[in-house]
């Protein structure tokens, strides 16, 4: 269809051809926008994300999203590249020690801690500071970040990627007041279902969760493919009166009590 015809966009995470990011950019460029990809210089070792910016013909530009000289590297030069400033962002970078070594939530290293919530959450304020401060953001855009419904309800094997999502939730809120005020651009998350991802495979019983969901949502499971959908309408000028919202992306698992399906089980 075209709706993001004209439009450029830096696009954060993409690491395989399970990643939603990797999805998103894909739709974005079948949409008609113009993207950078970037992702930790640590990721780049993978190899995979070179195979997907020759399919978009996009430009790869490494960046620790924790890093604030890396941030005002990615945009001057993906401004550079793309021609202008920019009219979409996606923030999909989350990351837990204390998950990936199967620490207990009770017994979690909280230096580890910190580390998950500067690169899961305090990122995402980092990379709207950048962008603010280098006024990198046409008029009406769009920023967009992945997080997870945890962050209000518990689900005690996401451990304190929880905590990182609801921080992650609060900066769009509150960044988005500011972006909105001065010109007009948007701030949202969206709130996906499990989806199968080799991060969200990387957490403890997800498979069994995963079909948890799928039972107990009436559409199911939203997978990768809807979920860049749904960002490319973000992105796009459909939803231009749309911010600060925590957007549910689930099948409506967000809002079930109980599935009759899960008691026949």
């Amino acid at each position: 269809m075209g709706i993001l015809n004209g439009k450029r966009g830096v696009i954060f995470g993409a690491l395989d051809e399970q990643s939603i990011a990797w999805k998103v950019a894909e739709a974005c460029v079948a949409e008609g926008a113009k993207i950078t990809l970037t992702n930790a210089p640590v990721a780049m070792r993978f190899g995979e994300i070179n195979k997907l910016a020759e399919k978009l013909d996009a430009e790869i530009i490494p960046a620790d999203a924790t890093s604030m000289d890396d941030l005002n590297n990615l945009f001057e030069k993906s401004m550079e590249i793309l021609g202008g400033k920019l009219d979409f962002v996606l923030h999909s970078i989350g990351m837990s020690i204390n998950v990936r070594k199967k620490r207990e939530y009770t017994d979690l290293n909280h230096e580890w801690m910190q580390k998950s919530l500067d690169v899961s959450a305090i990122s995402f304020h980092k990379v709207m500071q950048t962008l603010w401060k280098m006024d990198a953001m046409n008029d009406w855009g769009s920023i967009v970040a992945l997080t997870y419904m945890a962050a209000q309800r518990t689900f005690p094997d996401y451990s304190e990627m929880a905590e990182a999502k609801a921080l992650l939730e609060s900066f769009a809120r509150s960044f988005g007041y500011h972006f909105g005020t001065r010109n007009k651009v948007r701030v949202n998350t969206i709130s996906q279902s499990p989806t199968m991802t080799t991060a969200g495979s990387g957490v403890k019983g997800f498979d069994g969760f995963f079909n948890y969901a799928d039972k107990m949502s009436p559409l199911g499971n939203a997978d990768a493919e809807s979920c860049a959908a749904y960002c490319v309408s973000l992105f796009s000028d459909y939803t231009k009166m749309v911010t600060m919202q925590n957007l549910f992306h689930d099948g409506g698992f967000s809002n079930m009590g109980m599935n009759p399906a899960i008691l026949e089980d």
